[in-house]
């Protein structure tokens, strides 16, 4: 690809040697392109450019240059901001083919299985209406390592053929390779969730492929949602707390949306009083009864929360929380064909791109 073939004339060797080094990370902020930038500014000029002399506006002026130069390659320059830290972060992406398989490019079939899988579960099986999770520890990563039984009964022999599974050092591997390029990430407390470039390649793909986007469906619960205030995919953040409400609000777009709304703080669909304290992401888990006694119990959690309920109340405790489950299991069996189609699919495009 000969971008600077299809750039303005202003186009240079800096430019250039921007295009690539993003090509390469795939990503990049502010605090990653400033040394980058200055190095390119010191070879243009007479004298030393330090990377605190960079501005989020010279940025911006080869982010525009750079995404003139690829247009014609079909390859865009999305930005959005982390879920978590709000750092602008800008990805280099293909803005035509799937982006499940460009993920999968460099991948064996088993790992190609293994991640579709991984998004299976996390979109899924880890995301119901009662807790929309979008993220899993490292003992639930590791039990996709194989197809379940499930799969092999409902979807035949040939996917069972082909999808042979991985071992646990391979799943291993494989998380560690997805990282480092820039995919998913692993929290403090151990949970994978989706990246800032992984949901701007991804974003079109996840609507479509676990989303019911039919009209008669339209104020349904989705796996799917948009921040009310950004409209970026929300995976991380707070919900309504009517369950089949689809508001969703990051938590990094809190502030700014209460404070338009006079600081009134109820959902602007169903009008519910907003609480802040109904999570998505790995919060719904970490913050029930149900994890922090699991905490207590293995020393982890301090001393001052180590107070257990009366008797009576953890008994009510553990009956809604069986409730959950039961409830949880029912959305997850429902949801079972997005799953049988969506990996069909993956199968049908393997064996096309075998022929």
């Amino acid at each position: 690809m000969d971008a600077s073939d299809h750039a303005a004339p202003h186009y240079n060797d800096g430019n250039r040697a921007f295009l690539q080094s993003m090509m390469a990370r795939g990503t990049l902020t502010l605090r990653e392109a400033k040394p980058l930038l200055a190095a390119i500014f010191s070879l243009d000029s007479d004298s030393l450019v330090e990377a605190d002399d960079v501005t989020e506006a010279d940025l911006n002026s080869y982010i525009s240059a750079a995404a003139e130069a690829i247009s014609p390659f079909d390859y865009e320059i999305r930005t959005t901001q982390h879920q978590v830290t709000k750092e602008r972060v800008w990805a280099f992406v293909n803005s035509v083919s799937d982006p499940l398989t460009q993920i999968a490019t460099i991948r064996t079939t088993e790992e190609t299985f293994y991640i579709k899988r991984f998004l299976d579960a996390m979109f899924v099986t880890f995301n119901t209406r009662r807790r929309e999770v979008m993220s899993m520890n490292s003992f639930q990563a590791l039990d996709l390592k194989k197809a379940s039984r499930e799969t092999f009964n409902e979807e035949g022999s040939q996917e069972q053929a082909v999808d042979k599974g991985l071992s646990a050092d391979q799943v291993e591997d494989l998380l560690r390779s997805l990282a480092m390029e820039g995919w998913i990430a692993r929290s403090q407390e151990g949970y994978f969730s989706l990246t800032p470039r992984a949901l701007m390649e991804l974003k079109s793909w996840l609507v479509e492929t676990y989303n019911d986007i039919s009209p008669e469906n339209d104020e349904e619960w989705q796996p799917i949602k948009r921040c009310i205030a950004c409209s970026e995919i929300l995976t991380i953040g707070q919900r309504c707390v009517e369950l089949n409400c689809n508001v969703r609000l990051h938590n990094i777009c809190e502030n700014s949306f209460w404070a338009s709304r006079s600081g009134v703080k109820k959902c602007p669909k169903c009008k519910k009083p907003w609480d802040g304290k109904h999570y998505v992401g790995q919060k719904a888990v970490t913050t029930t009864e149900e994890y922090l006694k699991g905490k207590r119990r293995s020393g982890i959690a301090k001393k001052s929360r180590a107070v257990e309920p009366e008797p009576e109340e953890e008994e009510e405790q553990q009956e809604e929380e069986q409730g959950e489950e039961e409830e949880e299991k029912l959305e997850t069996s429902a949801a079972a064909s997005r799953r049988r189609r969506s990996r069909r699919e993956a199968v049908t495009q393997m064996e096309s791109d075998e022929e």
